[in-house]
Protein backbone atom coordinates (compact mmCIF):
# COMPACT_ATOMS: atom_id res chain seq x y z
CA UNK A 1 0.00 0.00 0.00
CA UNK A 2 1.40 3.38 -0.93
CA UNK A 3 0.57 7.00 -0.34
CA UNK A 4 -1.67 8.78 -2.77
CA UNK A 5 -4.22 6.01 -3.03
CA UNK A 6 -7.89 6.67 -2.55
CA UNK A 7 -9.77 5.17 0.37
CA UNK A 8 -11.44 2.72 -1.98
CA UNK A 9 -8.08 1.59 -3.36
CA UNK A 10 -6.69 1.11 0.14
CA UNK A 11 -9.77 -0.88 1.19
CA UNK A 12 -9.43 -3.07 -1.90
CA UNK A 13 -5.73 -3.70 -1.19
CA UNK A 14 -6.49 -4.51 2.44
CA UNK A 15 -9.26 -6.87 1.36
CA UNK A 16 -6.88 -8.63 -1.01
CA UNK A 17 -4.41 -9.11 1.83
CA UNK A 18 -7.12 -10.57 4.06
CA UNK A 19 -8.23 -12.94 1.29
CA UNK A 20 -4.64 -14.06 0.67
CA UNK A 21 -4.17 -14.64 4.40
CA UNK A 22 -7.43 -16.65 4.56
CA UNK A 23 -6.27 -18.82 1.67
CA UNK A 24 -2.82 -19.32 3.28
CA UNK A 25 -4.68 -20.48 6.39
CA UNK A 26 -6.63 -22.86 4.12
CA UNK A 27 -10.00 -21.52 5.26
CA UNK A 28 -13.12 -21.21 3.12
CA UNK A 29 -15.38 -18.18 3.34
CA UNK A 30 -17.87 -20.33 5.24
CA UNK A 31 -15.28 -21.47 7.79
CA UNK A 32 -14.03 -17.95 8.41
CA UNK A 33 -17.58 -16.66 8.72
CA UNK A 34 -18.37 -19.37 11.26
CA UNK A 35 -15.21 -18.60 13.28
CA UNK A 36 -16.05 -14.89 13.41
CA UNK A 37 -19.83 -15.12 13.87
CA UNK A 38 -20.23 -13.10 10.70
CA UNK A 39 -22.27 -13.81 7.61
CA UNK A 40 -20.53 -15.12 4.52
CA UNK A 41 -21.57 -11.98 2.67
CA UNK A 42 -19.97 -9.78 5.35
CA UNK A 43 -16.67 -11.63 4.97
CA UNK A 44 -16.98 -11.46 1.19
CA UNK A 45 -17.61 -7.68 1.33
CA UNK A 46 -14.61 -7.21 3.63
CA UNK A 47 -12.37 -9.12 1.21
CA UNK A 48 -13.76 -7.13 -1.69
CA UNK A 49 -12.89 -3.87 0.05
CA UNK A 50 -16.53 -2.91 0.22
CA UNK A 51 -16.18 -1.83 3.83
CA UNK A 52 -17.08 -3.27 7.16
CA UNK A 53 -17.09 -2.35 10.80
CA UNK A 54 -13.87 -2.13 12.75
CA UNK A 55 -15.16 -4.91 15.01
CA UNK A 56 -15.63 -7.20 12.00
CA UNK A 57 -12.15 -6.40 10.75
CA UNK A 58 -10.61 -7.21 14.15
CA UNK A 59 -12.66 -10.42 14.39
CA UNK A 60 -11.32 -11.58 11.04
CA UNK A 61 -7.74 -10.71 12.06
CA UNK A 62 -8.16 -12.72 15.25
CA UNK A 63 -9.62 -15.70 13.39
CA UNK A 64 -6.69 -15.57 10.97
CA UNK A 65 -4.27 -15.24 13.90
CA UNK A 66 -2.97 -11.95 12.54
CA UNK A 67 -3.61 -9.62 15.48
CA UNK A 68 0.03 -8.59 15.07
CA UNK A 69 -1.07 -6.47 12.09
CA UNK A 70 -2.73 -4.13 14.57
CA UNK A 71 0.54 -3.43 16.36
CA UNK A 72 1.96 -1.92 13.19
CA UNK A 73 -0.60 0.86 13.35
CA UNK A 74 1.26 2.46 16.23
CA UNK A 75 4.85 1.38 16.62
CA UNK A 76 6.22 1.36 20.16
CA UNK A 77 7.88 4.54 21.33
CA UNK A 78 11.63 4.04 21.32
CA UNK A 79 12.69 7.55 22.32
CA UNK A 80 11.55 9.27 25.46
CA UNK A 81 10.67 12.88 24.53
CA UNK A 82 12.19 14.10 27.80
CA UNK A 83 15.51 12.53 26.85
CA UNK A 84 15.49 14.56 23.65
CA UNK A 85 15.43 17.80 25.66
CA UNK A 86 18.59 16.82 27.53
CA UNK A 87 20.53 15.87 24.41
CA UNK A 88 23.25 18.14 23.09
CA UNK A 89 22.81 19.69 19.72
CA UNK A 90 24.82 17.90 17.06
CA UNK A 91 28.20 19.46 16.39
CA UNK A 92 28.06 21.98 13.54
CA UNK A 93 31.79 22.22 12.85
CA UNK A 94 35.07 20.69 13.85
CA UNK A 95 37.76 22.61 15.64
CA UNK A 96 41.50 22.31 15.67
CA UNK A 97 43.28 21.77 18.92
CA UNK A 98 45.47 24.62 19.94
CA UNK A 99 49.18 24.12 19.94
CA UNK A 100 50.69 24.41 23.37
CA UNK A 101 52.44 27.75 23.82
CA UNK A 102 56.19 27.53 24.11
CA UNK A 103 57.66 28.20 27.57
CA UNK A 104 58.97 31.74 27.90
CA UNK A 105 61.59 30.96 30.54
Amino acid sequence: MSNGQTTEELLAALGEQLRAQRLRANLTLEELARKTDMSINAVRRLEAGAGSTLASFVSVLKALRREDWLTTLQPPVTINPLDMINQRQPRQRAYKRRKPEPNKD
